[in-house]
């Protein structure tokens, strides 16, 4: 279980220190994704093992204490035997407690290995959740650093002396285009301006011309 962790950390470590020095196209954040994906399954998996080692070492219990009962039953009735001169009884009460007080000797050694083996299980569980923990505070430092890489290249790419010279030479190329019109707008105006005052200049002078020779 703790190797799996340190295989699964080693392996993305070394993935993600490559992805990012190489700057390979495959997104080291989906690649961090995939092992925690990974990870959490392991993870729920034991958790559901750590459920059966419970039961099982309450099984253990109860067939212990179980063992135990019969055990001191036959005794206590292998005595009532014995006091009633049963040689027959006190026989078979003698036999199975001997049986039960070894299943009982057993099941209390098989409860005690699966106390051990449940409290180790939860150990490495618990050491399991803090792994996880720790992978996802680097995947959030990843997608931190991810982040500030991507504004950092669109503040790169507003700011290029190319492309902000290119830009600046569009604004100036239009500019003199505007003004290009305006002045042709404006010659226009004053040319449609002085053939109208000729024209009004023209009408006058006709009308003069009809007063005086009348």
């Amino acid at each position: 279980m703790t190797n799996f962790f340190e295989r699964v950390k080693n392996t993305v470590m070394a993935d993600l220190h490559e992805a990012l020095d190489k700057k390979e196209q495959k997104n080291p954040i989906s690649l961090l994704n995939q092992y925690l994906r990974e990870s959490e399954n392991e993870t729920k998996k034991v958790a559901g093992l750590i459920e059966r080692q419970y039961m099982l070492k309450e099984e253990f219990l109860r067939e212990w204490k179980q063992a135990q009962y019969l055990a001191d039953k036959r005794k206590k009735q292998a005595e009532i035997a014995k006091l009633a001169n049963e040689e027959n009884l006190l026989e078979v009460a003698l036999e199975e407690e001997g049986q039960y007080r070894e299943q009982a000797n057993n099941l209390q050694l098989a409860y005690e290995q699966a106390v051990k083996n449940l409290e180790e299980l939860e150990r490495k569980h618990r050491e399991m959740k803090l792994r996880l923990k720790d992978m996802n505070i680097k995947r959030m430092e990843l997608m931190g650093r991810e982040n500030v890489m991507k504004a950092n290249q669109k503040i790169h790419h507003v700011l290029d002396d190319s492309i902000l010279n290119g830009a600046v030479t569009r604004f100036e190329d239009t500019e003199r285009y505007m003004e290009h019109l305006e002045a042709q707008m404006s010659t226009g105006y004053e040319k449609s301006m002085f053939d109208a005052k000729l024209v009004q200049l023209e009408k006058q002078l006709k009308n003069q011309e009809i007063v005086v020779n009348e």
